[in-house]
């Protein structure tokens, strides 16, 4: 990994590079968990750098990782301003040309937000080097892990456990490994789920703007959502899209069931390649 920072509005973000840079190869933009950290991708950069020859690139959201903290409570709409506000200055600051948005969670819906932008999916042809020439990365397809779409119960019966947990397990000492200031990063998240007014979050119009391929997974045995998210997404989504369940996995299946969540987003990229979307 090559470690690094870059300056965004609002301070400065920790970033891991692996393979290739952009100016070599498209690139993977990983969007972490509602916990998660640079750090907390583990080995999965790497795995995906060497199976699809296209540079990954993530970053820690502000609160989270070794980045720049942030103000809590966070607002409902902290999704969407990281989707518009926050990740295409994310874009532009790491020099990112075309890309496939990878995002896990919290992150997925990020992603999903983005990709639904009128102005941020440049379509499939931006695979081609004719596209480098505008100032906005050129965005090819959209991969979402375990993403929320609409709030289910399940949804608020799992964090409100994990709060629990927090507030008197192991927890809160294994996550401050992870994170400069651990409360933030786990208030941040949890309190914004848990406030009533969260229910009213949904998705599903920005999902029916998305113009690029689309890749979604979750772990068939999930506590934090059900089989229920993949099929708000394929119901309202206008692009290609393909829907998988990863048999034994839960919440994480890119850590829990590893070579098939890996072998299913470098089957998608080699597609994307292809100049396939079926």
């Amino acid at each position: 990994m090559r470690a690094g920072r870059i300056r965004v509005a609002g301070g400065t973000l920790e970033t891991g590079w692996w393979g290739p840079g952009p100016g070599e190869a498209a690139t993977l933009v990983l969007l972490h968990e509602g916990l998660g950290s640079v750090a907390l991708w583990r080995d999965v950069p790497a795995l995906l750098a060497a199976s699809t020859g296209w540079g990954v690139f993530a970053y820690s959201r502000f609160g989270y990782g070794d980045s720049t903290a942030t103000a809590l409570p966070r607002p409902m709409t902290y999704m969407h301003h990281e989707a518009e506000v926050v990740l295409p200055e994310v874009l532009r600051a790491a020099g990112i040309r075309r890309s496939v948005l990878l995002g896990h969670s919290d992150g997925g819906s990020i992603a999903a937000i983005y990709a639904g932008l009128s102005d941020a999916a440049l379509g499939h042809a931006a695979l081609s080097d004719a596209a480098l020439g505008g100032a906005e990365p050129a965005l090819l397809g959209l991969v979402t892990i375990a993403a929320h779409f609409i709030v289910e119960d399940v949804n608020i019966a799992s964090i409100r456990q994990i709060k629990a947990d927090y507030d008197s397990g192991p927890l809160r000492r294994r996550l401050a490994r992870y994170h400069r200031d651990v409360d933030v990063a786990f208030r941040g998240w949890n309190d914004a789920w848990l406030d009533p007014r969260f229910r009213e979050f949904e998705i599903t119009e920005r999902l029916r703007g998305i113009r690029v391929p689309i890749l979604a997974l979750q772990g068939a045995d999930d506590p934090y959502g059900s089989v229920g998210q993949l099929h708000v997404f394929a119901a309202n989504a206008r692009a290609p899209i393909e829907t998988r369940l990863i048999a034994g996995a839960r919440h994480s299946p890119h850590l829990e069931a590893k070579d098939a969540t890996l072998t299913a987003i470098a089957g998608f990229i080699a597609k994307l390649e292809r100049g396939s979307s079926t």
